[in-house]
C-alpha cells in the first residue's frame, strides 16, 4: 500500500506521535510499503533531514495553528498517490486543512487523535476548551465525521474522547500501538550514561521519561519523591525530557524546599543510546501523569524490563495492571507516594519476577510489529470498502443504462 501520514511537526520534542509514526513507518517500509510524510515544518528545520521517511515540509506555517496556504493544494494534487492518508492528532491546521482537501476525494482518510480528545484538557483548561467549542462544528467535527476511521490506541482512549464535545461523530475503531524492541542490555550503553551522570552510581533510580509539562504530574511526583525518600537512602529521581514552557526552574525550586534537590537529576532531553543507557540504568520507570494516551515510553520502560509505576489516567494502565508489570494509582501525590511505596518495599525476589512480567507485556501486547499489522488491517478492509462501493455504483450505472 501508499500511505501518507500527516503531522504538524516531526520534531523529535513533540513526543509520542512523532516517534509513532517514525517506528511503524519505518516498519511498514520493510514490509515492502510506501510511507510518506507531511508536515507543517519549515523546510529549513533541522530536525527533517535526520527523518527516515520522505518528508513533504509544506511550511514555514503561521502560529501555534500552523496556518499554511501550502497543504490544500499540495493534497489536492497529490493525494490520489496514495491508498491512505492518516491524520496524526488534531487542533492544528493539518487536520482541517485535510478535511478541506479530501472530504470530497475517493481518496480515503483516518485519524488517530493521539488523546487529544481527552476531557482532561477540558477540565483544565476551561478557557482554551471554550474557545475549542465554538469552532468545533465547523472544523474538528467534521474531521473525525468524514473520516473512514478515528483510530484510538487503548479503549480507555476511545471512552473518554466521546465526553469532550456534545456534537460527536465517528467511526471508530482501537488499534494496536507500540514501539520497536530495545536494544540488547550491554554495559557499555549503562555505563556511558553512568559515566555522563556520575552522581547516578550504585543509586536507585526512578526514572521519569518524558516533556516537563503540567499534565505529566512533574510537580506531584517530587512532592511524593519527598515523603518515601527515607525507605531507602539510595534511592534517586531521574527527570529526563525537554521543557519548553520554562517550567523546570520552578519545580527545581519546589525540591529544593522539599529538601530533595541533591537527590534528583535533570539530564534534559535524552536521546540515542543515552536514552536506553537511562532505562538500562534505572531500577523503574515512573509516570504519574494526569493525561497520557498511549505513552511510548512507558513501553520502552516495559521492553527493558523496568516494572511502569504509572497512574490510571495512562490510558494503558488496565493492561499494565492486569499483567502485574507495574503498579497503577491515582494521578494524585498519595497515589504516586502508595506506588513508590510499594516498589521501594517489594521483596528482591517479587521485584525481579515483576521485571520478566514487564518485558513478557512489552513483548505481547506494544511492539511496532503488532502496531503495524493492526493498522494494515484497517486500511485493507477501507480498500475493500471502496472496490465494494464502486462495484455497486458500476452495477447501478449499469441498471440506469
Amino acid at each position: 500500500m501508499k500511505i501518507l501520514h500527516l503531522l504538524s511537526t516531526i520534531d523529535p520534542r513533540a513526543g509520542g506521535p512523532t516517534e509513532g509514526v517514525r517506528q511503524s513507518g519505518i516498519n511498514m517500509a520493510a514490509l515492502g510499503h510506501e510511507v510518506e510524510v507531511v508536515t507543517l515544518d519549515d523546510p529549513a528545520a533541522p530536525w527533517l533531514s535526520a527523518f527516515p521517511l520522505t518528508v513533504h515540509a509544506l511550511g514555514p506555517s503561521k502560529g501555534n495553528y500552523g496556518l499554511t496556504p501550502n497543504l490544500v493544494p499540495w493534497l489536492k494534487e497529490h493525494a490520489t498517490r496514495f491508498d491512505a492518508v492518516i491524520i496524526n492528532g488534531l487542533w492544528q491546521y493539518h487536520s482541517y486543512g485535510a478535511w478541506k482537501a479530501l472530504h470530497a476525494m475517493r481518496v480515503p482518510y483516518y485519524v488517530f487523535p493521539h488523546g487529544m480528545l481527552d476531557p482532561w484538557f477540558k477540565r483544565t483548561y476551561p478557557l482554551k476548551h471554550l474557545k475549542k467549542s465554538l469552532y468545533w462544528p465547523w472544523a474538528e467535527y467534521r474531521v473525525l465525521r468524514d473520516a473512514r476511521r478515528v483510530l484510538f490506541t487503548a479503549e480507555e482512549e476511545r471512552m473518554l474522547a466521546r465526553q469532550s464535545f456534545r456534537l460527536y461523530k465517528a467511526r471508530e475503531e482501537v488499534v494496536a500501538f507500540g514501539t520497536n524492541p530495545p536494544p540488547v542490555a550491554s554495559l557499555s550503553i549503562r555505563d556511558a550514561f553512568l559515566a555522563a551522570y556520575p552522581e547516578l552510581d550504585g543509586k536507585r533510580l526512578l526514572l521519569f521519561l518524558g516533556r516537563i509539562h503540567e499534565k505529566k504530574g512533574c510537580d506531584l511526583l517530587i512532592r511524593a519523591f519527598a515523603q518515601v525518600r527515607d525507605i531507602d537512602p539510595l534511592a534517586h529521581l531521574v527527570m529526563a525530557g525537554p521543557d519548553s514552557g520554562d517550567w523546570t526552574p520552578e519545580l527545581q525550586k519546589l525540591a529544593g524546599e522539599l529538601g530533595v534537590a541533591k537527590r534528583i537529576t535533570w539530564t534534559g532531553m535524552l536521546e540515542g543510546e543515552q536514552k536506553w543507557g537511562a532505562f538500562q540504568a534505572s531500577d523503574a520507570f515512573v509516570l504519574p501523569s494526569h493525561q497520557e494516551n498511549f505513552g511510548i515510553a512507558v513501553a520502552e520502560a516495559l521492553g527493558c524490563g523496568l516494572p511502569a509505576l504509572i497512574s490510571d489516567k495512562v490510558n494503558i494502565w488496565r493492561e499494565v495492571e492486569a499483567d502485574g508489570a507495574g503498579f497503577v494509582a491515582t494521578d494524585t501525590v498519595e497515589g504516586t507516594v502508595s506506588s513508590l511505596t510499594r516498589w521501594l518495599e517489594l521483596e528482591p525476589s517479587l521485584a525481579t519476577a515483576m521485571r520478566a512480567r514487564a518485558k513478557d507485556t512489552f513483548h505481547r501486547r506494544f511492539t511496532v510489529d503488532a502496531m503495524s499489522k493492526d493498522l494494515l488491517r484497517v486500511l485493507q478492509a477501507g480498500a475493500k470498502e471502496d472496490e465494494g462501493m464502486l462495484h455497486k455504483a458500476g452495477k447501478e450505472r449499469l441498471r440506469g443504462a
